[in-house]
């Protein structure tokens, strides 16, 4: 339903007095104007009423506590100044966020244009012309030229009896609160992407280390194996054995110093520079951050407020449903409240002289009468579409919920892995030393020393793995859980429904 209130006021100088507005025409735009703003057509907004656990349903582990969780800045955990700073530097030169700040910019700037509707339009209009008749219609009629000179204004103003108007300020303003959760989101992915890309750089400088460690103690057995070899005390097949594992753990270095090099550009990406600018300050290996002890999750209730992927759904929704007014505005009539006032003058001379006034007011309607149900169809896809917008909201909902159980389940379980490959790696350390030692005896033979060599090659390279895992893993967590941005709950977070279908962890 939509009622416009047009006000035109173009100055039209032809008449020598002006029209009065007859009393009718004056009551009628009165009682329109009080009627203006006391009802919308089609529903009110009203947030979905959101069903969500009192706990999470991993398993309790003293390294998970429900306690709020540290949303603003989570990298500070890691206690690491340069990963710090990359993140603070991708806040202000990434070009994707700069994008994304862009549509935020867009939007608000419709959201203008839309509430400029509210107002009247007034336009200045001016016209000069000269025109002559033509002597050949009628035989010996003489040629008359005539000159017109027209100043005047167009004012419009849609009085919003049914709500049109304010309902597209509804979903314009929707959609820039939609735009701002995307810069959000944005925002949180990419501080997630940067300290994922710097952990890999830095795991990979780990894995590095420990196969260049295992290539010199496997260097020291070959070169032990070939001085045995000479003296008759090991066989030439040691040797060749000795080598290909020396040769096996050496090709393992390539990939790794690529993994750096791709690694440190895709840090330079994300920072807004070019290939190679962070190469200096990469070059020195410094530890895989280590998380903390204990990490704070809060609650599940705690995503709807901190999760811009879901808050942005919810703008998503409320936006769709003021179109449903819209479209439902055009079932009704549109009142124009029109005006006209000008000056017109043959003579430029006299366009300003007494008598070239022209004035004229009063109310106009438009009902579309017969549309051949497209305004119902419209209403039909908008009511379509709202409903496409719930549906997206809820899944977006359950897809947080199982990103958390997800990443607090891979942080939990990897952090068990690494503790069980420390103790593997001592093991193997050890049992490697020992083979060695026998070797030299001649008490046991050089297979075993092959075997022990791989086993601590193998499970030192897993225990870089898993540290790196570790604290990627929490960086998954904590993006998750909304991470990366001031929480601020704006009083139009959805309702909350708790269900008691699970238990919280606690300490």
């Amino acid at each position: 339903m939509m009622i416009i209130y047009r006000l035109e006021a173009a100055h039209t100088m032809a008449s020598k007095t002006p029209a009065k507005a007859p009393l009718a025409a004056l009551l009628l735009i009165a009682l329109l104007m009080a009627l203006a703003g006391c009802a919308s057509v089609g529903p009110s907004y009203e947030p979905p009423r959101t069903h969500v656990p009192d706990g999470w349903s991993a398993q309790p582990d003293p390294a998970i506590v429900p306690d709020p969780a540290q949303v603003r800045a989570w990298w500070t955990v890691f206690e690491d100044p340069l990963l710090t700073r990359y993140i603070e530097a991708a806040a202000s030169q990434n070009l994707d966020l700069k994008a994304a700040w862009a549509r935020v910019k867009q939007a608000r700037a419709q959201l203008g244009v839309v509430t400029g509707d509210r107002y009247p339009l007034v336009d200045a209009v001016g016209e000069a012309t000269r025109s002559q008749s033509s002597g050949n219609v009628e035989p010996g009629t003489p040629l008359v030229t005539t000159s017109r000179h027209t100043l005047g204004m167009d004012a419009s103003w849609e009085i919003d009896l049914f709500g049109r108007v304010r309902r597209s300020i509804e979903a314009a303003a929707a959609d820039l609160e939609t735009s701002e959760e995307d810069r959000l989101d944005v925002m949180t992915s990419l501080y997630a992407d940067v300290a994922r890309t710097y952990l890999l750089l830095r795991t990979a400088q780990a894995r590095l280390a420990a196969t260049e460690g295992n290539i010199d103690s496997q260097r020291q057995v070959l070169d032990l194996t070939r001085s045995r070899f000479r003296f008759g005390l090991a066989t030439d097949l040691d040797v060749a054995q000795a080598e290909d594992v020396l040769a096996n753990s050496e090709a393992q270095v390539p990939p790794l110093r690529s993994i750096i090099r791709q690694s440190a550009n895709s840090l330079a990406l994300l920072l807004a520079l070019h290939p190679g600018s962070l190469d200096e300050e990469l070059r020195e290996v410094t530890p895989i951050p280590v998380p903390p002890e204990q990490v704070a999750v809060g609650v599940p209730s705690d995503l709807l407020r901190q999760r811009p992927d879901i808050r942005r759904a919810e703008r998503a929704l409320a936006g769709e449903t003021a179109r449903i007014g819209v479209a439902t505005s055009e079932l009704y009539p549109r009142f124009a409240l029109l005006g006209v006032l000008g000056l017109d003058a043959t003579d430029a001379a006299k366009i300003f002289a007494s008598g070239s006034t022209f004035t004229s007011f009063g109310p106009t309607l438009r009902w579309n009468v017969f549309d051949a149900g497209r305004i119902r169809g419209q209403i039909r896809v908008a009511d379509a579409r709202t409903e496409e917008a719930l549906l997206q909201y809820e899944q977006t909902v359950l897809r947080a919920l199982s990103e958390v159980e997800n990443a607090m389940t891979a942080f939990v379980e990897e952090r068990n892995r690494m503790e069980a490959l420390q103790r593997s790696v001592s093991a193997s350390r050890r049992t490697l030393k020992l083979a060695v030692d026998l070797y030299k005896e001649g008490l046991r033979d050089f297979q075993s020393v092959l075997d022990a060599q791989r086993t601590l090659f193998d499970v030192e390279n897993q225990l870089a793995v898993a540290r790196g895992n570790i604290a990627d893993n929490l960086v998954q967590l904590y993006r998750a859980l909304g991470g990366g941005w001031s929480l601020e709950i704006t009083g139009r977070t959805p309702e909350i429904v708790k269900v008691k279908d699970s238990p919280i962890n606690e300490e």
